[in-house]
This record gives C-alpha cells, sequence and structure tokens, in this order.
C-alpha cells in the first residue's frame, strides 16, 4: 500500500493525471473535479487554459468555490472550442439578439390586440347611438361619447402590470 492509503490498481487516475501521463497523488487538486469516467472534460480545459493554468487558479480558491470555477471553465472551453473568437460571448450575443426579434414580435402582437379592442368598441359605441335611451338610470343616460370613454378605461390594455415602466426596447 501508498502511504496515502491508495492501493496499487485499486484506484485509476483522474482524467487530467490520465491526459498528463503522470501519476494521480492522493492530493491530487483535479481529481475531486474531473473524473476518470470524464475524459472529455478536462481535455476541453486543457486545450483551452493550459494544466498549469488551471491548477494555478483551482489552488489559489476555497474549496468550496472550485467545484463552480470548474463548471464554468469546461463551459468556457466547450464554447471556444466551438467558436474560438468570441466563446461564451457568441452565445450570449446570439440569445441576446433572439430576445430582441421577440419583444419587437410581442410588441407587435399587443399593438394588435389593442387596435382591435379599439375597433371592437367602436363598433359598439356606434351600436350604442343607433339605439334610443329608454330609462333613465344615471349609466344610460350618458352620451355616446362619454360612453365610449368609460368602456375605454375599464377595458384591459395589455399592460404587462409588473413589468410597467420597463422598456421592451432596452437591453
Amino acid at each position: 500500500m501508498k502511504d496515502g492509503g491508495r492501493k496499487q490498481g485499486a484506484m485509476s487516475p483522474c482524467a487530467a493525471c490520465k491526459l498528463l501521463r503522470r501519476r494521480c497523488a492522493e492530493d491530487c487538486v483535479f481529481a475531486p473535479y474531473f473524473p476518470a469516467d470524464e475524459p472529455h472534460k478536462f481535455a476541453s480545459v486543457h486545450k483551452v487554459f493550459g494544466a498549469s493554468n488551471v491548477n494555478k487558479m483551482l489552488q489559489e480558491l476555497p474549496e468550496y468555490q472550485r467545484s463552480d470555477a470548474v463548471s464554468s471553465m469546461v463551459y468556457e472551453a466547450n464554447a471556444r472550442v466551438r467558436d474560438p473568437v468570441y466563446g461564451c460571448v457568441g452565445a450570449i450575443s446570439s440569445l441576446q439578439q433572439q430576445v430582441d426579434v421577440l419583444q419587437t414580435q410581442l410588441a407587435l402582437a399587443q399593438a394588435e390586440v389593442v387596435h382591435m379592442k379599439l375597433s371592437q368598441v367602436s363598433t359598439s359605441s356606434e351600436q350604442l347611438k343607433a339605439v334610443p335611451a329608454t330609462s333613465n338610470s344615471s349609466s344610460e343616460n350618458l352620451s355616446p361619447s362619454s360612453k365610449l370613454a368609460k368602456t375605454l378605461f375599464a377595458m384591459d390594455m395589455v399592460v404587462d402590470q409588473p413589468n410597467m415602466g420597463v422598456s421592451l426596447w432596452s437591453c
């Protein structure tokens, strides 16, 4: 037995040590984050950042932050492999463009709904003008224009209340 408690051949080296062709020590900084059954993770990180830089970054971080840092490095490395120039920024930019297009489509759809509601209100106000008033209740004594105004203010104008004041065009 080795002094670290590992038996010869009992534990396979982590993906980092396997790729770097070195013996995996008991206190290997890579072992908890790059298991032997996921060699692609370390391969892409090594290709983009280099093993010594990853080692330095991990050793400078407290242990509770290392897992998140490795996840971020793997994500960035995979993005850099796909898009060497922009990496994650290219993916973010593409998603932002999609958001902008969808916000434009949403604004157009909301405007169309408002237009349809206004045309329904104007149609109903024209019908009110044609029907003579038959009773003396206070709401029925209103002029057709005040009835139209009351209907306009009463109807839901398709405003997204939680986001009121937030521009659709801001980034």
